[in-house]
């Protein structure tokens, strides 16, 4: 019997089978337009919402072909009614066209619906940005981001097709040999990744998100997409070893010379043909009444390409800025476009849509990405903190349940059953983090630690000298330990997704050996809530994740 393991309901709900043979295969393919809430044990639930839908259509997937994959596994008939939304939704996308205006300071917005045009220029929010012009209207250069953003609030995503600015120009080819002279070459997945961003410099292209598991060579995408459109490039990532460690890779794999980057961080701002910043820094300012002084940087230079590392992160006072910059090519690289804060519409609007998304299990099956394996460990409270638990805000809680001193005894037994590998324990806490390092006697790394230590530590790691390391949120951003196989979560950001994305990145670099994310939760505790919304995440990759209780009374898991 064929399998079919998907039930579509009419409230635009999708069931799928997590029993079924065909499972996986279904899966990977709805991921493609279709958002995942919920990842029980015996079915999946997965949503058609208006953005999962839009990013298919702007990466070229048609209704018919949504209506086509949900056909082919689908258990019962497709209610009729969701034929007709699927097809509504994404026709939405690309019915206003964002294009050249009739001078150098004005754009275009073009609709062919006249009902549509009514609805827009009626709209208190929009309609101020917005001059009649015959079937359109004429918009504001600088406005360009603004419109952008409130057209996708109004549930009309903007095809932008308007020129962008070529910046000055930046010559960046890739190396065929690295400096340690092992040869170097795109992966068949990165060279689709850049074409999909790049389109040959068509109208429509120069801009969007690429999205890939950790290890799986962002940043090589990135510097690809460099070498392809060759200008001058500003590249913003998450903290100052990243920044190091974007420079070490263009010094590795490209011919740009240590001359031609710069690095604009708290330490140093030095300007160059490309420049690598924080974050932290650009959102600098001296009050919450100020101005961000650092945001000149996006406007005093002629960028052609500005490379947004971890997109996902990218704080709401950047948006601001992007919203300013839109003539410019911009490249988002992330491996998750979930966002807490729910701004991800804002990230479809201002850095652009979906380009490229490969799935990471189809990465692991290759050999490109290590195997993981992700295990939920269950652990009791001892009765004095369950009295303290149960007498607590729910803020309070988190951090009671978070703390609890079983978890370390945990840790010990993972650490023994793991000798001879390289471990990462990572949590939310720094007193927990602290008081944990200095019993295992092993390198602490939190925000606080100073770079030039910072970096030794990882330099010990990465050589084996040092082989566990306890970490603070640090670990969520971007740092490179290629040979680490193990990472133990003892406390975490609530119920985090991009932050369970980022953690379990850790240990994917590709290796001889598997790799093995452990979480450790309290029982019966706020944690295991939370626990179940970060476990949405690894299983809408693919990844299968076991739970198991542990009892103190035996100290060994119970089935």
């Amino acid at each position: 019997m064929e399998s079919r393991p998907l039930i579509a309901q009419s409230d635009q709900t999708l069931l799928l089978d997590a029993h079924d043979p065909a499972f996986d295969e279904a899966r990977a393919e709805l991921s493609a337009f279709a958002t995942l809430e919920k990842s029980p044990e015996h079915f999946h639930t997965y949503r058609l919402d208006p953005l999962s839908l839009w990013n298919a259509a702007s990466a070229g997937l048609s209704p018919d072909a949504v209506l086509a994959t949900m056909e082919r596994w689908t258990r019962y008939d497709l209610p009729p009614s969701l034929g007709q939304s699927i097809r509504e939704t994404m026709d939405r996308f690309g019915r206003i066209v964002l294009s050249a205006g009739p001078d150098d300071k004005t754009l275009r917005l073009s609709c062919d619906d006249a009902f549509v045009r009514a609805e827009l220029h009626s709209s208190r929010r929009l309609g101020k940005y917005l001059e009649p012009d015959g079937d359109g209207f004429l918009v504001s250069l600088t406005e360009r981001g603004t419109v952008k953003r409130e057209l996708i609030k109004l549930g009309w995503p903007a095809l932008d097709d308007a020129p962008l600015t070529d910046g000055d120009p930046l010559v960046l080819t890739l190396k065929e040999k690295r400096a340690n002279g092992a040869a170097f070459s795109l992966r068949p997945y990165q060279q689709d990744a850049v074409r999909a961003f790049a389109g040959k410099g068509a109208p429509g292209t120069g801009y969007g998100v690429v999205v890939m598991p950790c290890g799986a060579g962002k940043t090589v995408v990135g510097m690809a997409a460099m070498a392809t459109i060759q200008r001058k490039t500003l590249i913003i990532t998450t903290n100052v070893a990243a920044v190091h460690q974007w420079m070490d890779e263009l010094l590795d794999k490209t011919d740009v010379s240590r001359d031609n980057l710069g690095e604009y961080t708290g330490a140093a701002k030095d300007v160059r043909p490309i420049t690598i910043a924080t974050y932290q820094v650009l959102t600098w300012r001296p009050d919450k009444n100020s101005d961000y002084p650092h945001f000149d940087l996006f406007r005093r230079e002629k960028w052609g390409l500005i490379i947004y590392d971890e997109v996902h992160l990218l704080p709401a006072p950047v948006f601001r800025v992007v919203a300013e910059i839109q003539a410019i090519r911009r490249l988002g690289l992330t491996a998750t476009l979930i966002r807490e804060d729910g701004l991800q519409e804002d990230v479809f609007s201002l850095i652009g849509p979906k380009r490229y998304d490969v799935p990471w299990k189809e990465l692991e099956a290759k050999g490109f990405i290590a195997e993981a394996f992700c295990r939920e460990i269950r652990v009791p409270m001892s009765d004095h903190d369950r009295l303290r638990y149960v007498a607590c805000s729910t803020r309070e809680r988190h951090r009671v349940a978070a703390e609890n001193p079983v978890k370390k005894r945990v840790v010990r037994e993972l650490l023994d059953n793991h000798s001879e590998d390289l471990v990462m324990i990572i949590g939310q806490f720094l007193d927990q983090l602290r008081e944990l390092a200095a019993e295992l006697g092993v390198p602490l790394i939190t925000g606080a630690t100073p770079n030039p230590e910072r970096e030794r530590i990882y330099a010990d790691f990465r050589a084996a000298r040092v082989k566990t390391i306890v970490v603070s949120r640090v670990a969520n951003f971007a740092i490179d330990l290629p040979d680490a196989s193990v990472a133990i979560q003892i406390s975490g950001t609530f119920g985090s997704r991009q932050e369970e994305a980022q953690r379990l990145g850790r240990v994917l670099r590709p290796k001889a050996k598997n790799s093995y994310f452990y979480s450790i939760v309290s029982r019966y505790s706020v944690e295991e809530e939370y626990a179940d919304n970060r476990r949405r995440f690894l299983t809408e990759q693919g990844y299968r994740y076991t739970i198991e209780a542990w009892e103190e009374s035996e100290w060994v898991p119970t089935n």
